[in-house]
């Protein structure tokens, strides 16, 4: 089968839609996961894993989740893709609400949207040869006869950098780039719409790094793939993404294209996040933040903004009470034309950053 022809197998499920439209909304949208207790194993709290999350990501473009470990980042990845259903909000596909979908009415667009995760190695089915592992979605969906399917996997096996021959070979005989390499076969032999990248190369050494990511960029400008990118690596999401979405407890606290997050961020947790990203002159002058405290249960979400309990522009504002009493919301900040923050006060944190920074000059 054709490219061609798999695009119009996809067009027939694809609703018309305006070109401005982002191909991925999520509004809304919390996952809560019951905690159990008791002999009778009822219902005692909920782990609020998504609280709240809206989202949009464009058509051709790379939107970058950052954050720390436990705070909601792959499990929005999940959710978009419908590997789980959401507690509350909507999710829209290219114009579809997609949020109850099931079985038959999903299926077609289960191929319009893959993951490369995390471990290249616990992801691949080690009794099987590679070959048949990146194919298996030719085979579910239908596509193509054998020989096609055969000829599309070796053509993909290049474009990600392996040899044909080597399709016959199981995972154990790979390295660990090379089995991310055929991860990322497995989610393009679609040719998918959306792939979310769950922290692909975390697991990999630095040098490999490099490596897999020149290949995504290489491959989503040849392909013209939409790319959900999950990291909790700065400078890995500075290389790789157009826009930037930073998560603290289950919310996104602050959107904008790269450039504005990485140059100029305004929310607090943000700005911290950044002074922990080693720079090439040590003498820079820059302000280290260090985050006093661990992060909150996401069982007993803090009242108010719920960064506020490891907030440094809270303790230097004097503890204002609207941190503790209003849960901040995305806003856009004056004068800025692309940049929500979920802060009361982000318009300060440039102001006092820049004092502090100014002051260990003098």
């Amino acid at each position: 089968m054709s490219v061609a022809s798999m695009h119009s197998a996809v067009a027939e499920v694809t609703p018309e839609v305006g070109p401005d439209r982002p191909l991925v909304e999520v509004r809304g949208v919390e996952m809560r996961f019951p905690v159990k207790g008791g002999i009778l194993q009822r219902t005692v709290a909920e782990v609020r894993a998504v609280d709240g999350v809206d989202l949009d990501i464009k058509r051709g473009e790379t939107v970058g989740l950052v954050g720390e470990s436990g705070c909601g980042k792959t499990t929005i990845g999940r959710l978009i893709l419908r590997l789980i259903t959401p507690t509350a909000g909507t999710i829209t596909f290219d114009g579809t609400d997609i949020t109850t979908l099931k079985g038959s009415s999903l299926k077609p667009f289960r191929r319009r949207m893959q993951i490369i995760f995390q471990d290249p190695y616990a992801s691949l089915d080690p009794r099987s040869p590679i070959g048949e592992s990146i194919g298996d979605g030719l085979r579910i969906h239908g596509i193509g006869t054998p020989k096609e399917r055969q000829a599309r996997i070796q053509k993909m096996m290049e474009l990600v950098g392996l040899a044909p021959y080597q399709a016959k070979r199981y995972p154990h005989e790979f390295s660990g780039g090379q089995r991310q390499r055929i991860g990322i076969a497995r989610a393009l032999i679609l040719e998918p719409d959306l792939v979310v990248c769950d922290e692909p190369v975390s697991a990999l050494d630095v040098s490999i790094q490099a490596q897999v990511l020149n290949l995504l960029k290489e491959i989503q400008k040849e392909l013209g793939l939409t790319l959900l990118f999950i990291a909790h690596n700065m400078a890995v999401v500075e290389h790789i993404s157009d826009r930037v979405s930073v998560m603290y407890l289950g919310r996104v606290v602050e959107q904008a294209e790269q450039k504005t997050v990485y140059r100029d961020p305004r929310h607090p947790y943000t700005r911290a996040l950044m002074s922990a990203i080693p720079l090439p002159d040590p003498d820079a002058p820059r302000q280290r933040i260090i985050l006093g405290g661990d992060v909150p249960s996401p069982i007993n979400v803090p009242s108010g903004c719920r960064f506020h309990p490891r907030c440094w522009l809270y303790e230097q504002l004097g503890q204002p009470d609207d941190c503790t009493t209003s849960d901040p919301s995305l806003r856009h900040l004056t004068g800025v034309a692309d940049q929500t923050v979920a802060c009361h006060h982000a318009e300060r944190t440039a102001e006092l950053i820049d004092s502090a920074e100014r002051s260990e000059l003098d």
